[in-house]
């Protein structure tokens, strides 16, 4: 086992012997760490937290740390964690609250850079990509391969879809639809499908081609939201069919 002298490991952690520990990391007695992980040095991990296999956490990160809610009084709420994801310098997930669900989860194969954070209870799915200083309140949701671009906030109860891109610097107050390029200038507008991220996902020119259908519907044509879901219906598809889904159950309805 790599454990560098200063690293303090509390009694009860599991920390594998494939894991290497740097200089100045701290481990609080109730991590689980799976095989593979790499503390780079001074990364704390703490409370109830949950760690898959082959995680990178970079210098200054802090995980499983108390939410930064008033009304959370120490109870024993988690973080919970897929593999292979990279966390960069100063990122910050707290665990999550007893009325909130009471865990905080991130999937696999995230990129979280520097100075991004997850706030209480937010689900994180896999394939994400969180770019510097994304700040994510509590109880947000963002779907596999989404990605928020740098200093974007995006409020509590937000849901990010599949997919989607969110443009640097965009406030997030509502639903972000899936597949979308969001983005700011002097308010938020879904400007179409994300064609180049889509692309190299290796969607086919057919699902672009009905994507965009979906979005002209939305976005371009002349209706509103409610007409525009009763024509994405009557589209063949499974993407269309998400698109509908997710306007259906959106509870802070949605950036067109």
């Amino acid at each position: 086992m790599s454990i560098h002298p200063s690293a303090v490991i509390a009694p009860g952690a599991v920390v594998p012997a494939s894991c290497a520990i740097g200089p100045f990391c701290t481990i609080g007695p109730e991590v689980v760490l799976g095989e593979e992980c790499t503390l780079i040095s001074h990364v704390v991990l703490d409370g109830h937290t949950r760690i898959g296999a082959r995680n990178s956490f970079h210098p200054f990160c802090a995980i499983g740390i108390p939410p930064q809610d008033l009304k959370y009084q120490g109870e024993p709420t988690a973080v919970e964690m897929g593999d292979g994801n990279t966390i960069r310098e100063s990122v910050t997930i707290s665990r999550g609250t007893m009325k909130g669900g009471g865990v905080t989860r991130l999937g696999s194969d995230n990129l979280l850079m520097a100075y991004a954070h997850i706030g209480h209870d937010s689900q994180v799915g896999s394939h994400c990509i969180l770019a510097n200083s994304a700040t994510l309140a509590g109880h947000v949701v963002i779907e596999d391969y989404a990605t928020v671009g740098a200093f974007c906030p995006v409020h509590q109860f937000c849901t990010v879809g599949a997919y989607a891109f969110i443009g640097g610097g965009t406030i997030v107050t509502q639903d972000v639809l899936p597949f979308s390029l969001t983005s700011s200038k002097r308010e938020n507008k879904a400007f179409g499908i994300n064609k180049v991220g889509l692309t190299r996902r290796g969607f086919s020119p057919e699902r672009l081609q009905l994507l965009q259908k979906v979005f002209r519907l939305l976005v371009a044509a002349k209706l509103n939201t409610t007409q525009a879901l009763e024509q994405i219906k009557q589209l063949e598809g499974e993407d269309a069919a998400l698109v509908a889904a997710f306007i259906e159950r959106s509870q802070r309805g949605v950036i067109k």
